[in-house]
């Protein structure tokens, strides 16, 4: 049988971490120090492309290993949202999506460096936004967890409840599609159900 590879993220993000192990994966986490930055377009596009940017800088370090690179944007009203920059664009943000729906665009890449093999999409899910007053968004930003995710809020933290409600998967809205990156593991040749006895560091 041919050994399995390492399961390596290319993230910094907590959530996707918690989310990757709750489902019963333990990835070593490898950040991948991608300037986010210098990507513009739109909001699938830019989710996509910094995913793959992410999966190859940390695969060139990282030699049997599986590379999962991921990259979360909100699309709203067509214009692409990363992290705001800080708590008043954080604001401004909010009193733009209260009441309003968006679509959470995450891209995944993954990487075999011991093929070089590569697979790359974007999962996409709808998200409504509840009517959330002023008082609530300057003590939602003032607990500092928007200005650290993509799109200004969580679905699982205390942003949860200021979501009505999702349509499509809830775990890409967190950071990681887990049904998405099944179909991925899968096209590379490794069954995803393998990858369940893989554990490793959580750090690096």
């Amino acid at each position: 049988m041919t050994p399995l590879p390492r399961f390596v993220l290319a993230s910094a993000s907590p959530a996707r971490l918690r989310t990757l192990r709750a489902a019963g994966l333990d990835p070593q986490v490898d950040v991948s120090g991608v300037d986010e930055s210098t990507v513009t377009g739109p909001a699938a596009d830019v989710a996509l492309t910094l995913a793959v940017r992410k999966a190859m800088a940390v695969a060139a370090r990282q030699p049997d290993a599986l590379v999962l690179g991921c990259d979360s944007v909100l699309e709203l009203d067509g214009q692409a949202m990363g992290k705001p920059v800080d708590a008043a664009e954080a604001v401004a943000r909010w009193r733009r999506m209260r009441a309003a729906s968006g679509v959470l665009h995450t891209g995944h890449a993954l990487v075999d460096t011991r093929s070089g093999r590569q697979r790359a999409a974007v999962a996409s899910t709808v998200v409504h936004f509840a009517d959330v007053d002023d008082d609530e968004i300057t003590a939602y930003v003032a607990t500092g967890e928007p200005l650290l995710v993509a799109g200004a809020f969580t679905v699982d933290g205390r942003g949860a409840a200021f979501v009505a409600g999702i349509e499509g998967d809830h775990t890409n809205v967190i950071g990681v599609s887990l049904p998405l990156l099944r179909r991925l593991v899968d096209e590379l040749g490794i069954r995803y159900v393998d990858l369940w006895t893989r554990r490793g560091p959580a750090t690096t």
